[in-house]
């Protein structure tokens, strides 16, 4: 047996009070005259043989006391290992309140659960401990020691939230901030389920602090999610059907049945239908509706899941244009061509422009830009349309017969193509498409069949191994390839658009859907989600104001408590202005899941960005006992995830070993309660 405070044993001098007291107790006895005297001499024997026991026993009794509550503020305890702590200690408390938390155990919420073993942990330590209270939040008051009181209202404050942290950020942090106190004794605890796909407790690189593992389990680790959605199509067109494509998965080892998915869309629901998810599988699913109105959009996918409810919704933003703007930049004539084919579809607008009248601040109103004939590239012009591209744009280059060939090498290395070779006058006729690049994907039902390919009568040699081919001629080298740069591409032909040296403007079945579709992929289609807890950037068209500061704002429409009115919640992202082009990082603003409208007022809405909760969270599969011992470190222990005994006796017992002073502050009142007995009930 060892004491915590062996000082406290001076104060056994304080025996000596009640020995002397009664070494020296005297009484004074009162005269008493019998008649007869007989029997004298045997009753003074018996009675004062009583009095001795009783007042042995009582002065016993008071020593006993005086020990025991001596040996009480010694703290005596059978110590478990060498490393007995002393003094002020600094403790760590990592509370895990993302939503995988919000799982039952067998009586209440694991979240719950955590801030009671929290709370009795706190109350193993003395009012001189400091204390964190940490959780996924990272929260910058919770970066500093605070009293055994503040801890515990701390501990009250904590709700469940959509970040999740890994568990080397999280040490990391308590780490850090067990580091700014004084005391030499620090402890971490972590309080989590320890989901396998963020307990990297590997990582730990600090091994001057004790780090306790309280692991929280669940009754059933059984989910569904929607994990993505996408859009088949880049581009949403105008009174066109579109194709979601959503991605469910099952994080349980049973199959999923009748799994009920629907499409929320323009205020109405949809019912989709009901899927089958293998067990520990996913599935992918298409959901078709029909855009009938140019502007934004908000949609909705959900599933039916039962308990775990978090990553059962997943929401969606796109904008539909009334129509695609294009471009054509002409070296000559307008070419008539290009005119019919984008005629005949409403939905595409096409604008001619001389080449040497071109206004560059215009450039990014277009989503595909054609040149047509054009003798010589600029630089500047080859710049613009690198920086057009890396924005999201697509340029189809067609160079006229008698070309500036170094001008145009210029253009194709600007896009990683390397030199153009000098035109060669020899008929050839391309042989392949490439079906499987966007431009033509889906374009022929009978991709087999034979087609009519376009023949050209001289071409310009481009370099091989460069890019994408889309067409090839029957030699292998391409007539027409792809680079890509940033978010856009170059289309460079090898041959000229006049007619009289390429046939491809009378090829309408190769033509007219080449062109639609680059000017569809050149219509940068925004992010449709972002995810909440990532540090997001949001991209929107900046706002030119005549005068005044623009302060841009995002609002999101949420039910009131009633259920029926709808309340604003808005605040200021941090915002920053690139030319024509406005970055803006909500950060922590963003905590709920659904649409963010983007404006300078509530009447305004210049963008919308749906947020979802990370989906990280919806893999319920824990780290089990032998996983957690497999991976601890020297400095790492385990506190029994199913202990029956408070954790304030858990934690004594491993920071003290088996603590005695509780049993001696009970001797000590038994043996009070014994002396008050002897006192009272004895009589002499």
């Amino acid at each position: 047996m060892s004491l915590l405070f062996p000082a406290f044993l001076t104060a056994l001098g304080v025996l000596a009070i009640p020995i002397i007291v009664h070494l020296f107790y005297f009484r004074r006895f009162k005269k008493v005259y019998f008649t007869n005297v007989r029997f004298l001499k045997e009753v003074k024997e018996e009675t004062s043989n009583r009095r001795k026991l009783r007042n042995l026993l009582v002065l016993s009794m008071r020593c006993l006391a005086i020990i025991f509550m001596v040996l009480a503020f010694a703290q005596p305890f059978i110590p478990k290992s060498d490393d007995v702590k002393q003094g002020e200690q600094a403790v760590s408390i990592y509370i895990d309140n993302s939503y995988s938390m919000n799982a039952r155990s067998k009586d209440a919420p694991l979240l719950e659960l955590a801030k009671k073993r929290a709370r009795e942990i706190v109350g193993a330590y003395a009012v001189s401990d400091r204390f964190q209270i940490l959780t996924n939040d990272f929260e910058g008051r919770d970066q500093r020691l605070i009293s055994k009181d503040d801890a515990l209202n701390r501990i009250e404050e904590v709700r469940s939230g959509p970040v999740s942290r890994d568990m080397s950020k999280v040490l990391l942090r308590q780490s850090q901030c067990l580091a700014t106190g004084k005391a030499q004794d620090k402890n971490a605890f972590l309080i989590t389920d320890f989901q396998r796909n963020s307990s990297d407790i590997k990582n730990l690189k600090d091994s001057t602090i004790n780090v306790s593992l309280v692991p929280m389990r669940s009754v059933q680790e059984r989910n569904v999610s929607i994990d993505s959605v996408w859009f088949e199509s880049p581009v949403q067109i105008l009174n066109q059907p579109a194709n979601l494509l959503v991605k469910m998965s099952n994080r349980s080892d049973v199959e999923s049945e009748e799994v009920r998915l629907s499409l929320t869309h323009d205020g109405q629901s949809k019912p989709v239908g009901a899927v089958r998810i293998p067990a520990r599988g996913s599935r992918l699913d298409t959901v078709s509706f029909t855009i009938l109105h140019s502007g934004w959009h908000e949609a909705r996918l959900s599933v039916t899941d039962f308990p775990v409810q978090f990553d059962d919704d997943y929401f969606i933003s796109f904008y539909v244009a009334e129509h695609i703007n294009v471009l054509s930049v002409n070296g000559g004539q307008v070419n008539k061509y290009l005119g019919n084919a984008f005629s005949g579809a409403k939905y595409f607008t096409l604008d001619n422009v001389d080449a040497r009248s071109i206004d560059y601040s215009k450039l990014s109103n277009y989503q595909l830009i054609v040149l047509n004939d054009l003798n010589i590239v600029s630089s500047g012009l080859a710049q613009e349309l690198r920086t057009f591209a890396q924005s999201g744009g697509n340029i189809v280059a067609f160079p006229a017969r008698s070309a500036d060939v170094p001008s145009y090498s210029v253009l194709s290395n600007a896009f990683g193509g390397g030199e153009l070779g000098a035109y060669e006058s020899a008929i050839r006729q391309a042989s392949v498409v490439n079906t499987e690049e966007f431009v033509f994907r889906d374009v022929f039902l009978n991709k087999s069949a034979n087609l009519r390919l376009p023949t050209t009568q001289g071409n310009y040699k481009i370099a091989p191994n460069r890019g994408e081919y889309i067409l090839t001629y029957r030699d292998g080298s391409a007539m027409m390839t792809k680079y890509t740069a940033g978010e856009g591409a170059l289309y460079l032909c090898a041959a000229p658009l006049d007619e009289t040296q390429n046939d491809l403007v009378r090829n309408g079945e190769i033509f007219v859907p080449m062109l639609f579709k680059m000017a569809i992929a050149g219509a940068k289609g925004r992010q449709i989600a972002y995810t909440i807890g990532k540090d997001e950037t949001l991209e929107a068209r900046h706002k030119v104001a005549a005068s005044g500061e623009i302060v841009y704002k995002l609002r999101k429409n949420e039910l009131a408590t009633d259920g029926k009115t709808a309340q604003t919640v808005e605040f200021i992202p941090e915002q920053r202005i690139l030319g024509a082009k406005v970055l803006l990082t909500p950060g922590k603003a963003v905590a709920e899941p659904g649409w963010y409208k983007l404006g300078l007022n509530a009447d305004t809405t210049l963008a919308e960005y749906a947020f979802n909760l990370d989906r990280k969270e919806s893999d319920l599969s824990y780290m089990s006992e032998e996983d957690l011992k497999a991976n601890l470190l020297p400095n790492m222990k385990i506190l029994e995830e199913n202990a029956e005994a408070s954790l304030t006796q858990v934690v004594d017992e491993q920071n003290q070993g088996i603590v005695l002073w509780r049993w001696c502050v009970v001797f000590a009142l038994l043996f009070l309660a014994l002396e008050v007995l002897f006192l009272r009930l004895w009589k002499v």
